[in-house]
């Protein structure tokens, strides 16, 4: 019996993640970083801005910046300057040079490699812990959310919460543990390609068949 749009989606989840599996072999963070500070930062700079734009910024950003301290050194409106392009730039200013300054004062001058040590510094959620978790340190604790993660989740009928922290333990109870590192991936670099906001390019979606969401 063929699957349908309108099983459940416990049942149509893994053939999604197959089918975007095989047509995103590369899916991986675009973000570009050497060490969890670098990731993290790049990460927090990511909100609301594209990652190519952030690339850009940290290539020459990562040169003058390149421990807890540095970020520190200067006065704040020099570091907002340099991250400037990336948007919101002094509330990411405040973000990092905050979690720069928790970093040396409660984490010996490390990157702490655990969700709790994560999102206790300041400008950093689940979204951003999950990304340096599972890139910096191979650790998976949850699946990053989002803008695309989340308008996916919603259109494949995955999630119907609107909060990227419900729709998160909605992925997290809908697919087995080992599928939640890709899954982060293949769902962003879908969004970015076909899914896209505010229309969906359905007619060339290789999971058209399986989403409630399909306009064809």
């Amino acid at each position: 019996m063929t699957m349908t749009r309108s099983a459940p989606a416990s049942e149509r989840s893994g053939e999604i993640v197959k089918r975007l599996a095989k047509t995103y072999p590369q899916a991986g963070v675009a973000l570009k970083a050497s060490n969890p500070l670098e990731m993290l930062v790049a990460t927090i700079l990511s909100a609301q801005c594209t990652d190519e734009r952030v690339n850009q910024v940290t290539a020459t950003l990562f040169k003058k910046y390149r421990e807890p301290q540095d970020y520190l050194k200067v006065p704040e409106s020099e570091f907002a300057a340099d991250i400037r392009s990336t948007g919101f730039f002094n509330q990411k200013s405040r973000s990092v040079r905050g979690a720069c300054q928790k970093i040396i004062d409660e984490f010996d001058g490390k990157v702490p490699d655990n969700m709790e040590g994560l999102v206790s510094l300041p400008g950093v959620a689940r979204k951003t812990a999950n990304v340096v978790l599972g890139n910096s340190f191979g650790k998976v604790e949850g699946i990053a959310v989002d803008t695309h993660v989340r308008r996916l989740s919603q259109r494949l009928g995955f999630s119907e919460q609107k909060d990227p922290d419900k729709i998160e333990r909605d992925l997290m109870e809908l697919l087995p543990k080992k599928k939640w590192f890709q899954v982060t991936y293949l769902l962003i670099e879908h969004g970015r390609a076909v899914c896209k906001a505010p229309t969906a390019r359905c007619e060339d979606c290789v999971v058209s068949s399986l989403c409630p969401s399909s306009l064809v």
